[in-house]
């Protein structure tokens, strides 16, 4: 993973502790140092000092003979999503849909090929997948990823397309580069994406954008439902109406939201006087 830099203000050991991170995840919680460095492609002293740097910043814990995360790497991501506002505005909306449609809903920003759940409301489902908050699917198989790339401008959107998945799944387009564009294109025009089956067996979803106070496209909304339960019919002429009322109630409150008055108050220094 290190090594990738190219700017020359690039701080490789800070992307090296990242790689540090990113390589727990819920089927690998806890980690032996052998395991970090092979996984993050280290030499060993290296990820020793990282991880021992990163447990005394209290972001990795010694357990069972490795190392697990802390909860105190949520205040990395939460603090991205805190500084949106988009949670706490969407929240309510989300749960107001799940409980007129029965079926989970959830928002997604993009991150090069990927999709990153930033909120979700959820429903027991016989799904196959497991959902929470920071989980990453290939954008191109989901509904959600097709109204993100639908977003993007030509240049983005290749780079998009050609950068690797982070999400531990293998990416499977299932169509030619033109059909996708063409694809994408239809998506761009109607307002709204279908993915139906493509990300894995029974999993059946429909999106839509959510837009910032600028209009820019910057979170996707779905509705997720079980395929042998819940027919492309019901989907589309049921729940997507009532998806598209809530995306555009999202986006108003988000563009209010960006557009409310503040001001930084600046904490007064105290002045020590002689006597």
């Amino acid at each position: 993973m290190a090594g990738r830099g190219h700017g020359p203000d690039f701080v490789e050991a800070l992307a090296r502790g990242l790689d540090v991170l990113r390589v727990f995840s819920a089927d690998r919680p806890v980690l032996s140092l052998s395991e970090v460095a092979g996984a993050a492609e280290l030499a060993r002293p290296t990820a020793r000092r990282l991880l021992l740097t990163l447990e005394e910043l209290g972001y990795v814990a010694a357990a069972d003979g490795g190392y697990r995360l802390t909860p105190k790497v949520l205040s990395l991501g939460m603090a991205y999503i805190g500084s949106l506002g988009l949670w706490d505005i969407a929240r309510p909306h989300l749960e107001a849909l799940v409980a007129r449609t029965g079926e989970s809903s959830s928002m997604a920003q993009l991150d090069g090929s990927d999709i990153v759940y930033v909120a979700r409301v959820a429903v027991p489902k016989l799904i196959t997948l497991r959902v929470e908050i920071g989980t990453r699917f290939p954008a191109v198989q989901t509904s959600q990823g097709k109204v993100l790339l639908a977003a993007l401008d030509g240049d983005d959107l290749a780079a998009a397309l050609t950068e690797p998945s982070r999400s531990g799944l293998p990416r499977y387009i299932g169509r030619s580069a033109e059909q996708l564009h063409d694809e994408l294109a239809e998506v761009r025009a109607r307002g709204w994406a279908l993915a139906d089956e493509e990300l894995a067996p029974g999993v059946r979803s429909v999106a839509v954008p959510v837009r910032d106070g600028t209009g820019a496209v910057r979170a996707a909304a779905n509705v997720t439902v079980h395929a042998a339960e819940t027919g492309r019919e019901t989907l589309l002429e049921e729940h997507l109406p009532l998806l598209l009322r809530t995306a555009g109630e999202i986006s108003g409150e988000w563009a209010a939201w960006q557009r409310r008055p503040h001001s930084t108050v600046q904490r007064a220094t105290s002045v020590s006087v002689a006597t």
